[in-house]
């Protein structure tokens, strides 16, 4: 199985439909319900909703999903009994599978309920309609000429007594967004230092700023008191996403104090100076962050999936 630890909960819907031909002997015994082995249609529903719940037992690689909906329903075109089936949940990982094999057991409940009566029913297909939710569904991309800056408070790294792990985590996984160009550097636990920088960032449009490091509870820890003061408009669910994220991975993750704010269209961010939790903020925001670029744009945007 692949680890999915890192990914978020989010709203995933999958929609998939099988198709049963069948006999007009068949469609008579449904039409007057005749079938001897009762119901076809309740029968097969029963099936389908504990196919879906159990589809990680049967193939391998599905991971055990709580399911928050199914519904299936029925449709009679010609001879083609047609089974449309919608699941949904709220997890780290995509339900269309269940949705497919839910499907699939509907059509073959109704192919064994009707084979008594009918020697000619053919399963004609079974396939996903759509899907929805995870990283697929917020589909933000960086700008052209998106500039972005990643600074390392530490006064350790920056006497070179100690290397910079997190610092490059944050550089890395903003590479993976394909987002290139970005400035690094590396300074010591100085108010003056990193001011100096932000105005500087500010100054020239940059549009995103990540500081790592300086926001614990030390004495030297001063990356919060620092920018706050410069935000003219603080972003709190940026660090509030950060937190919750970290909190189900270590129950430390309360004791940060990452911060998040804009100073005209430039966006800073202050991270934890440890690599996990530099990396696990950035696993937590991205890619949906930049979807702060279109609302500083003046886009038209739609967050009911968020």
């Amino acid at each position: 199985m692949r680890d999915i630890s890192w990914k978020l909960n989010t709203l995933r819907i999958a929609n998939a439909q099988s198709i049963v031909n069948v006999s007009d002997i068949s469609l008579d015994a449904i039409k007057n319900n005749t079938v001897p082995k009762g119901d076809i249609f309740e029968i097969a529903k029963v099936a389908g909703f504990l196919a879906v719940k159990n589809t990680s037992n049967v193939i391998p690689h599905c991971h055990p999903i709580p399911i928050e909906d199914c519904t299936i329903d029925f449709d009679i075109k010609g001879n083609d009994i047609i089974v449309n089936l919608e699941v949904k949940t709220i997890y780290k990982t995509g339900i269309e599978v269940e949705a497919m094999y839910g499907a699939s057991v509907v059509a073959i409940t109704i192919y064994d309920l009707l084979k008594p009566i009918d020697k000619k029913i053919v399963i004609r297909s079974t396939k996903l309609i759509s899907k929805s939710g995870g990283k697929s569904s917020f589909k933000n991309t960086p700008k052209p000429g998106f500039k972005s800056a990643v600074i390392v408070m530490s006064d350790t790294i920056a006497a070179g007594k100690k290397e910079d792990k997190a610092g490059l985590a944050i550089k890395a996984k903003l590479e993976t967004q394909n987002i290139e160009n970005i400035d690094y550097v590396i300074i010591p636990d100085e108010p003056e230092d990193l001011k100096l920088l932000i105005n500087k960032y500010a100054a020239q449009k940059y549009d995103l700023v990540i500081a790592a490091g300086g926001t614990g509870v030390s004495p030297r820890d001063i990356t919060p008191e620092t920018l706050i003061p410069m935000f003219e408009r603080e972003v709190r669910g940026i660090a509030e996403a950060a937190r919750a994220y970290g909190q189900e991975r270590t129950p430390y993750s309360m004791l940060s104090r990452s911060v998040a704010g804009l100073i005209g269209k430039t966006l800073i961010i202050a991270l934890p100076g440890s690599t996990k939790g530099a990396s696990e903020s950035m696993d937590a925001i991205f890619p949906y962050l930049l979807h702060i670029y279109r609302m500083l744009a003046g886009e038209r945007h739609d967050t009911s999936n968020s």
